[in-house]
């Protein structure tokens, strides 16, 4: 097999270029999942591929070139064309949703679940990180007992996952409340195109970032921002679904809505 990314554009400003191993990983990754057997973690794996990139890309940067996104966002990019190319199943929520907050005396990084793709035979599932990520999240008493914050809200997203035959995972809602002035970032994506469909079936819904303020006041943050916040702000992030695999051309528009509660159901 050969995976060419020759139309790859140049390498970018911003922080999301991806080293050419996080590329080749990606790849393996995906293959990983599309064979029926379980196959070794190792270079041989890849002695069979042909994998052309050219120099100078976003997947395959200059050394001074940034990226920190790269592998938690720009990952999930080539795994989406890889297994799209074959058709395997809908995309994901296509993120790992990077969480920061702290200031001069301390720092904390978390990364936040989403909804998964559907399949030719499965219900994406809801709540949980997807493709090219390991992570686990800090539990919510801990957060609090150790850091300057509440948690306001974790929960799923109701209808947020695409529908189909097969519908698309729930993506979450995580509102932080923070105690003392800090410093936040997020670092995502899938806020403006949304994880797509596949066989007629429907896209999951793009995340959201907003910052709620004190004085009741919203501002949405786009996929990749730093804000400055003060005791009783909050953040709130509404994180993508997953896209759903095949059409439901029998069922009527206002049955669509039964889907997903079917579909947590079979989860």
């Amino acid at each position: 097999a050969v995976f060419d990314f020759t139309s790859t554009g140049p390498q970018v400003y911003g922080n999301t270029n991806s080293p050419r191993a996080v590329c080749k990983s990606a790849i393996l990754y995906s293959l990983r999942c599309l064979v029926k057997r379980d196959v070794p973690l190792n270079q041989g794996c890849l002695n069979p591929i042909d994998i052309i990139v050219p120099d100078g890309t976003l997947l395959s940067p200059s050394e001074d070139a940034a990226v920190v996104g790269g592998n938690v966002l720009t990952s999930q990019r080539v795994t989406d064309v890889v297994l799209k190319a074959f058709g395997a199943c809908a995309a994901s929520q296509g993120c790992m949703n990077n969480f920061t907050f702290g200031n001069e005396h301390f720092g904390y990084y978390e990364t936040i679940a989403g909804g998964a793709g559907a399949g030719p035979w499965w219900h994406g599932q809801s709540g949980v990180h997807t493709h090219m990520t390991n992570t686990r999240i800090t539990d919510p008493e801990i957060l609090e007992r150790r850091y300057p914050v509440l948690l306001r809200e974790f929960s799923l997203r109701p209808g947020s996952g695409g529908a189909g035959r097969y519908c698309g995972g729930d993506g979450v809602v995580r509102e932080v409340e923070f105690l003392v002035p800090l410093t936040v970032g997020i670092l995502s994506e899938r806020r403006v195109h949304c994880p797509y469909g596949l066989s007629g079936g429907n896209a999951g819904s793009c995340g959201l970032n907003l910052i709620i303020r004190v004085n009741g006041q919203v501002i949405s943050l786009g996929p990749k921002n730093t804000v400055d916040v003060m005791p009783g702000d909050r953040f709130r992030i509404l994180t993508p679904g997953g896209g759903a695999f095949g059409a439901v051309d029998c069922l009527s528009p206002e049955s669509l809505v039964d889907l997903r509660p079917l579909k947590r159901a079979r989860v």
